[in-house]
C-alpha cells in the first residue's frame, strides 16, 4: 500500500467527523453507502435542505444554498444511487420551495450565517447581495434536471435555470471564478446523465468549459505552494474526464505535488483561515483536512497512482 495512503488513513482514523469516516470506509474500505446517507442526513434540516457546518466554513444550523450544494456533491460520490432516496426528495423540496432563491439565483450567502461562528466570505450584510452569478445555482438546476420528475414546475424551473446560466457563460470571453465553473461542469454532467440532451447546447458547453477550465488552471506552479491556487482536481479526478486529455501534463504532475506535499501526520495544509473565531476555526480546520485528504486520495486513484 502506498505509504501516502497509509498516513493518510491513520490521520481519518483519529481525525474525520463521523460524515467523512464513512465517506472514507465507502470508498477506500467497500464500506456501504447506507452509512454515509446515515451520517449526512444529520446535517438535513426539516425543510429538506442542509446545515450545521455541513460546509465546515459555516457553523449555520440553518438551511442554505452552500451547505445544501456541499450535500450533492458528497451524494455525487455514491455509485447507484437510488433517485427516490429521502435526501434527494429532500433537496428538491428544498430548491422548490423558492426559499434563498430570487427568481433567478440561489443566493451564495445568507445572512444567519452572521449568527454564527464563520469564514468572512460567509459574511453578508443583505442576501440579496452577492447573487449574481451561477454559483451553486448552475450546479442546482443539473440536480434538478437529473433528479426531478420531468412534469413537475421545478423541472421546468431547472431547465429554464439552464438555458440562462448556459447564455450567460458562452457570451463570456473568461469565466475568472473556479467554484462557479465547477457548478457548470455538474450541470453539463447531470443533464448527461439524465439523458436530457436536447435542454442545452451540450458540445457547445462542453466547449466552453474545456477553454475555462484549462484557462483557470493555475499554470505557475510556484505559485501552488503559497496561494489558494486553482489546480486540475478542482475540476476532474479521473483520467476517463473530457477534461484529461488538455490537461495531461499539470494534472499528472498534481499527482507528484500530492505526495510530496503531505504532512507527516498524513493531511494537507489548508491554504485558507479565518481572522475571528479562532477557537472554531482550529476545529473546522481538521474537519477541510479529513475532505481534502479524501478528495487528495480519490485523484490520485483515479489517475491510477494508488
Amino acid at each position: 500500500m502506498h505509504a501516502a495512503y497509509q498516513k493518510a488513513r491513520e490521520f481519518i482514523y483519529r481525525n474525520a467527523r463521523p460524515l467523512d469516516l464513512a465517506r472514507w470506509q465507502y470508498h477506500f474500505e467497500n464500506g456501504s453507502k447506507e452509512a454515509v446517507f446515515d451520517a449526512l442526513s444529520y446535517y438535513q434540516n426539516d425543510d429538506g435542505g442542509f446545515g450545521h457546518g455541513l460546509e465546515a466554513d459555516a457553523w449555520n444550523p440553518n438551511s442554505s444554498p452552500i451547505q445544501t450544494f456541499t450535500a450533492t456533491e458528497i451524494l455525487r460520490e455514491i455509485q447507484d444511487i437510488d433517485p427516490s432516496h429521502p435526501l434527494i426528495a429532500g433537496i428538491l423540496r428544498y430548491l422548490a420551495s423558492g426559499r434563498d432563491f430570487n427568481g433567478q439565483f440561489w443566493y451564495t450567502v445568507v445572512q444567519s450565517n452572521n449568527l454564527y461562528p464563520h469564514a468572512p466570505w460567509w459574511h453578508t450584510d443583505s442576501d440579496s447581495t452577492c447573487h449574481n452569478d451561477y454559483n451553486p445555482t448552475a450546479g442546482f438546476a443539473g440536480w434538478i434536471i437529473r433528479f426531478s420528475d420531468p412534469g413537475s414546475s421545478l423541472y421546468q424551473l431547472g431547465c429554464r435555470i439552464a438555458q440562462e446560466a448556459c447564455a450567460q457563460l458562452l457570451s463570456c470571453e473568461k469565466c475568472n471564478d473556479m467554484h462557479t465553473i465547477t457548478c457548470y461542469i455538474r450541470l453539463m454532467e447531470y443533464i448527461q446523465q439524465a439523458g436530457k440532451t436536447d435542454v442545452i447546447d451540450l458540445p457547445a458547453l462542453q466547449q466552453k468549459l474545456s477553454e475555462q477550465v484549462k484557462n483557470n488552471i493555475t499554470a505557475n506552479v510556484a505559485e501552488w505552494e503559497t496561494f489558494y491556487c486553482c489546480k486540475p482536481s478542482q475540476f476532474f479526478n479521473t483520467k476517463d474526464s473530457v477534461f484529461y486529455p488538455d490537461n495531461q501534463s499539470i494534472a499528472e504532475y498534481e499527482c507528484e505535488y500530492i505526495i510530496k506535499t503531505q504532512l507527516e501526520d498524513g493531511s494537507w495544509n489548508i491554504p485558507w483561515s479565518w481572522n475571528d473565531y479562532p477557537a472554531e476555526w482550529a476545529i473546522s480546520k481538521n474537519w477541510w483536512k479529513s475532505n481534502g485528504i479524501l478528495l487528495n486520495m480519490l485523484y490520485l486513484r483515479g489517475l491510477g497512482k494508488i
